[in-house]
């Protein structure tokens, strides 16, 4: 008989483990949940500043408004972006820029992008054909990196007026 006292403590012992284990996840599951309902965040192109690059090489700074609609911070540890003009694939750019975009707020951010060679040239045949104008449509993907979720991801879409030196053909 005395055998059998150790066997109901380890099997009573077994189910409390268990049962810590159960509300352990449950509590995960429910900080998981919570993380599903932000908002997305806003963003606002308000501006592209020629910047210096290396030979053939252009380079801008891209300026934009992140707005956050959420009732916490926005913690951020990088950004990465893809700029179209004209449905077609103009600039990428990364930042290891860290920061915060405060609570039903705003920040305004920037990052310099690199335009290749090849997107230049289809710029320059649009001004040739006439289809560049001084403001075009253009679409704006990106990331903002770190945080518990691994970042949140954005975009924007509108009409941007084209600083000088992609207007005027060189």
């Amino acid at each position: 008989m005395h055998a059998a006292i150790p066997i109901r403590l380890a099997h009573l012992c077994y189910r409390s483990f268990t049962a810590v284990l159960v509300v352990l996840a449950l509590l995960a599951v429910g900080g998981c949940a919570s993380l599903v309902h932000r908002e997305p965040v806003r963003i606002n192109v308000v501006g592209l500043e020629p910047i210096p690059g290396e030979g053939m090489e252009m380079r801008f700074k891209v300026r934009m408004r992140v707005q956050n609609p959420n009732d916490s911070a926005i913690d951020f540890d990088g950004l990465a972006l893809e700029l179209e003009l004209n449905g077609r694939p103009f600039a990428t750019g990364v930042s290891d820029r860290a920061g915060s975009v405060p609570r039903f707020g705003e920040t305004l951010i920037e990052i310099p992008v690199s335009v290749s060679a090849i997107a230049v040239v289809r710029q320059a045949l649009g001004v040739i054909e006439g289809e560049t104008k001084a403001e075009v449509p253009y679409t704006l993907r990106g990331r903002l990196a770190g945080g518990l979720a691994g970042g949140m991801r954005f975009s924007d879409s509108g009409t941007l007026k084209l600083p000088d030196p992609l207007r005027t053909p060189r």
